[in-house]
């Protein structure tokens, strides 16, 4: 287990000021706009910045004032930092040679670690003979090797195009479940978050303004800002709400609120398509709503489609 317990840190007119706890096992992802203090966490907890109040603790132990090298924790960043004139299997076995593994548990774990990642192929090839995909799973074959007590991920697939993005977040996944290791993400990319993440926190400003699985920040945003954060375009300001029949104050009408072919008659205001998905800006009695999903034709711009809205599933936000 990690646990940072009352942590504060100010830099340059930045305040940190974090409690946070993640359970052995698990995986959580800090999720934030940059410079909102997610690789600031990670530098404090892995002993490469001194919190000013607080204390970090790893298990039972208090590692606050402990250096970095002692503290046993993986890191696995964009930058891959592999060792040009070392093959896929040497760069994974490092970490433990160091450590003086006997030379038998070496070639049993890094020969796990190469099959788990869809690396055993690859195993005397140097980093330069791979693609980035293939050096960032050496790179996470390399960093779980020593069974690390906490493994940091700080955007470790921000240097990748979309496709391989996508099929290495699965591969990450995966290899953090078999492994069952206590995993903090940094990212910025909410679908990388719900993805990956047995729970998230979002992070403004220095501080966690929520907590909690995927499902429960996503359908339950705490406030305006973490709404519109994660992508939500349908955020009513009170005026808004009102003329929708609802109280004055803020509200989020979620997806699930809008269901097109219902008997009140709206503009469409605009048409996107969005490959297997259309999206549309709809004039509702004066308020801009959007709705996305299958819909083939996709209406015209200036037409009238029928609309249901439920009232029902609206979610209250504080300011």
């Amino acid at each position: 287990m990690l646990r940072l317990d009352r942590i504060r840190l100010v830099n340059a007119g930045f305040e940190l000021s974090i409690d946070l706890e993640v359970n052995s096992g698990e995986t959580l992802a800090l999720l934030g706009p940059s410079g909102s203090g997610k690789t600031t966490v990670l530098r404090v907890i892995a002993g490469l910045s001194a919190p000013d109040a607080g204390r970090v603790w790893i298990g039972e132990r208090d590692v606050t004032r402990l250096p970095s090298e002692r503290r046993g924790i993986g890191f696995l960043f964009q930058d891959y930092a592999l060792f040009p004139h070392l093959s896929v299997y040497d760069n994974v076995a490092f970490g433990l040679v160091e450590r003086r593994w006997p030379k038998a548990e070496i070639e049993a774990r890094v020969a796990a670690l190469l099959e788990k990642t869809g690396l055993t192929a690859h195993r005397n090839k140097r980093p330069a003979q791979l693609s980035g995909g293939e050096q960032q799973r050496v790179a996470l074959a390399r960093a779980l090797a020593p069974r690390p007590p906490i493994l940091l991920l700080d955007e470790p697939l921000g240097a990748l195009d979309l496709r391989l993005r996508e099929h290495l977040l699965l591969t990450l996944r995966r290899v953090l479940k078999e492994e069952r290791t206590t995993a903090l993400y940094v990212t910025h990319d909410q679908s990388e978050a719900f993805v990956l993440a047995d729970r998230v926190a979002i992070m403004r400003n220095g501080r966690i303004v929520q907590l909690g699985t995927p499902g429960q920040v996503f359908q339950k945003p705490s406030n305006v800002w973490c709404a519109r954060f994660l992508g939500h375009k349908n955020v009513l300001a009170p005026d808004e709400a009102l003329r929708l029949g609802l109280e004055g104050r803020h509200w989020l009408l979620p997806p699930t609120a809008i269901t097109l072919g219902g008997s009140e008659k709206v503009e469409v205001l605009e048409a996107l398509f969005l490959g297997p998905r259309i999206g549309l800006w709809l004039n509702v009695r004066g308020v801009r709503l959007y709705w996305e999903g299958p819909l083939d034709p996709p209406p015209e711009e200036g037409k009238s489609v029928g609309l249901r809205i439920d009232l029902d599933r609206a979610v209250p936000l504080e300011p």
